[in-house]
């Protein structure tokens, strides 16, 4: 049976047409799943019961399984969840004051093995379908009995190396009959996968973060190995088109974590603001957080603070993150869920077919 959390608006709709009912249905069924966090078609009042009985012939509404649910002294929400095919991913919950965010996995694993990342150490098995991520989301909110205001593409995984079905789940986190998110409160983070980043503005346009963490090609080929295929150089001029695309001037945010002795000097600093003078970019310093048999040290707070100033006084807007759920291992760089299974991935990423899959 199909899993219905696997349709955006419109497959739901080719979907009602090709069973003979009108298209409109999808908006219908779409408010109960999404809006309302419905799990059975006989809750579905205001569809007749012939064609509930036929959805519930076709379809199942099946989010990914809880396994564990974790919370941290800051409020902060950890849940391992179950596939159905064994592997496990992590999604977080990050409370504050004016808005509640969401941190989603877009694969089971990730191929990128970037060397200061928890998830990087478990290996790759596979892309999440659009059900499986849509259903963090679904699940949350059922889960927290209230709606998420930002979701952030953060957890376990490369959103743009499973882009057609990241960007199918985030045309429901927009759709206004569904749970009406703007394209701000929506942000996409990658480690630089170039020629998604082109074509992410045409199908989705939501926020763009990029996980550089060095600012020249050497040691970024050591810390986002994906560097070698992308280097740098690349890299902005894709994050410049998509900063200025459609004759809009947004920021884009550049994530930086913070190395003790390895990417924290003056020097770094320098470079990093050299690189960033032409970009419309925010820079977000990230503490290291630390995980079981990695030979990194995160930046003491005082070399935080002086590489913030520096980067300031170049007149870059600078933050650095709050570290959130550390006790509970979900903090930034941290999450590992299981892995059934490793397999290798293709990384050959070609430019974007007619539909946005790299």
């Amino acid at each position: 049976m199909k899993n219905i959390l696997d349709f955006d608006k419109s497959a739901l709709a080719d979907y009602f047409q090709d069973i003979g009912e009108k298209p409109y249905r999808a908006v219908q069924i779409i408010k109960w799943i999404h809006q309302r966090a419905v799990d059975d078609f006989v809750q579905m009042t205001d569809i007749s019961k012939v064609l509930r009985n036929k959805l519930g012939e076709d379809m199942v509404i099946r989010a990914p399984e809880i396994i564990s649910d974790q919370q941290a002294s800051d409020g902060t929400r950890k849940w391992l969840l179950g596939l159905h095919d064994g592997n496990g991913i992590e999604m977080v919950y990050i409370p504050e004051t004016h808005r509640n965010t969401l941190c989603i996995s877009s694969q089971a694993g990730c191929a990128l093995k970037c060397s200061f990342c928890h998830t990087a150490q478990q290996g790759f098995n596979r892309d999440l379908r659009i059900g499986e991520i849509i259903g963090q989301l679904w699940l949350a909110n059922r889960l927290l009995g209230q709606r998420i205001t930002n979701v952030v593409f953060m957890g376990m995984g490369e959103p743009l190396l499973n882009f057609a079905n990241v960007v199918s789940a985030v045309s429901l986190m927009l759709e206004d009959n569904a749970y009406g998110l703007s394209k701000r409160r929506v942000t996409i983070s990658t480690s630089g996968v170039v020629p998604a980043i082109d074509a992410l503005h045409e199908r989705a346009g939501v926020s763009l973060a990029v996980s550089l963490h060095a600012a020249n090609n050497p040691l970024r080929d050591l810390l986002v190995p994906i560097n070698k295929k992308y280097p740098i150089e690349g890299l902005l001029q894709a994050c410049h088109r998509y900063a200025v695309a459609g004759g809009a001037r947004r920021h884009v945010t550049f994530e930086y974590v913070m190395l003790a002795d390895v990417n924290d000097r003056d020097t770094d600093a320098r470079q990093l603001a050299r690189l960033m003078a032409p970009l419309p970019a925010k820079i977000n310093l990230i503490p290291f957080n630390a995980f079981a048999g990695t030979a990194y040290r995160c930046s003491s707070a005082e070399r935080i603070e002086r590489f913030k100033t520096i980067l300031q006084t170049k007149g870059l807007v600078t933050t650095v993150r709050k570290t959130r759920g550390d006790d509970i291992v979900a903090a930034c760089g941290q999450l590992a869920g299981t892995v059934k299974q490793r397999q290798k991935r293709w990384l050959r990423v070609k430019p974007p077919n007619k539909e946005g899959a790299v």
